[in-house]
């Protein structure tokens, strides 16, 4: 089907994710994308475009690694799929034992075992990742004599996802508000990356703990990197600290690593960066390396252990493609390819050029405040106007004119590349950055 074909039918069927539909109808010359490998993409027109974000921070090895769809096709030719509910299969069972033994706190030889991350539980995406985490808690506290224990703290700009439950530990409010008769209570402290600092988002944490610790079933953050509220950084001290607290009132801390985790900051896990092991990680994106669906969601063995006995003490939840064949045979060549190819160390490598050319970027062009980076993730905000403002769009149109696909967080403009982009493509995609807010910022 010819480019003008395809559009037809998208504005015609199509409800994208995200996206205003009325302006997409109207205005919208969207690219069409017929094929991508590594750092690109290619549309229908025959050009090619430097993909900045990982297509929504999932192609950490690129597009179409050739190991990874060699394990794709490899899979899919003995067992496609087959229901995780009371049987098993190899894939699922080895990808467990490697996440394990990757996980917080696997090496170091002082953590208790029962706070040592010993047990997987698969399901679809982040969003389901969050939510396992979420019933997770909830369904230990209630079985193991604190059933009041059915609130959760969270950040102010916390994304966690789409789900309901997911929706309402999260802190955008222009995610949260309409659905608001819809979610469950929680306590919002100020995000540490906010003004104020770490010390003062804390000081939160420990009232709300202090407080109403006998509610709490769980702490849940997204360790140091707040993606969604516009790539915020934040100290691995606050992490820490939330840590020693929740281990003083014995509750649980939740860690989503869905953006963060596998490398994206330089550290196997963002937890790694604090030196801290969470009850519950929860993982996705990079996980299956941009291929197809896939989440996981690690435990430790005291919240496992919760569920054992009586039959109606079981986790009653699941999907039916969680740990599916094909995702945990992906997902255990993604765990290959980083280290065979030393992704960890590519990224320490290239993230002191992100993190200057950022910092270049803002010492340089009027209009920009705030540049920060941490591993192979670089923002900027065009002054201080928010999700719903133009001004991160207007840059995304000047990329596209320079072949970059450069979709920012409203006037925060950001890079999250594959994690081993090559290096002449990383010093294309950030000259082209500059070079579209220099054009921005002089109209």
């Amino acid at each position: 089907m010819e480019r003008a074909g395809i559009v037809t039918l998208d504005k015609r069927h199509v409800w994208h994710p995200y996206t205003a539909m009325e302006t997409y109808i109207a205005e919208t010359d969207p690219l069409v994308v017929v094929r991508s490998e590594g750092p690109y993409l290619h549309d229908a027109d025959g050009k090619r475009y430097l993909d900045a974000n990982g297509s929504w921070w999932v192609s950490t090895l690129g597009h179409r690694h050739p190991r990874l769809v060699k394990a794709l096709v490899e899979q899919a030719s003995t067992l496609a799929h087959a229901s995780l509910a009371g049987i098993t299969h190899e894939p699922a069972a080895r990808l467990a034992a490697e996440l394990v033994a990757l996980a917080p706190g696997a090496e170091r030889a002082e953590v208790p075992a029962e706070h040592r991350m010993t047990r997987v539980f698969y399901s679809d995406n982040g969003s389901t990742a969050v939510e396992v985490a979420i019933k997770m808690a909830a369904q230990y506290w209630a079985q193991n004599g604190r059933p009041e224990r059915t609130r959760f703290i969270t950040l102010s700009g916390a994304f966690h996802g789409e789900t309901v439950g997911a929706t309402s530990v999260g802190g955008v409010p222009l995610f949260r508000e309409v659905f608001g008769p819809l979610l469950f209570d929680v306590v919002h402290v100020p995000s540490p990356a906010e003004e104020g600092g770490w010390e003062r988002a804390f000081a939160e944490v420990e009232r709300a703990l202090r407080e109403q610790g006998d509610s709490v079933a769980g702490v849940i953050l997204e360790p140091v990197l707040q993606g969604a509220a516009g790539m915020q950084l934040y100290s691995p001290d606050f992490v820490r600290a939330v840590r020693e607290a929740t281990r003083a009132v014995d509750t649980f801390l939740i860690a989503d690593e869905v953006f963060t985790g596998l490398g994206r900051t330089g550290a196997r896990f963002a937890c790694n960066l604090a030196g801290v092991v969470p009850d519950l990680l929860c993982l996705a994106k990079a996980l299956s390396g941009g291929l197809l669906p896939f989440g996981a969601t690690l435990a430790t063995e005291r919240v496992f252990s919760g569920f054992l006995g009586a039959r109606s003490r079981a986790l009653y939840y699941g999907h039916s493609y969680c740990g599916n064949p094909l995702g945990a045979a992906v997902a255990r060549e993604v765990l290959a390819v980083y280290r065979d190819e030393d992704v960890p160390g590519q990224v320490a490598r290239k993230a002191p050029r992100v993190k200057a050319a950022f910092e270049r970027m803002a010492g340089t062009i009027p209009g920009l405040v705030r540049p920060r980076a941490i591993g192979m993730v670089g923002a900027v905000d065009l002054g201080s106007g928010g999700y719903l403002a133009n001004g991160g769009w207007r840059v995304y149109e000047a990329a596209r004119r320079r072949g970059l696909y450069l979709r920012p967080l409203g006037d925060t403009v950001y890079i999250a590349p594959a994690l081993n982009i090559p290096d002449e493509a990383l010093d294309a995609l950030l000259q082209g950055v500059e070079d579209s807010l220099r054009e921005v910022a002089g109209n």
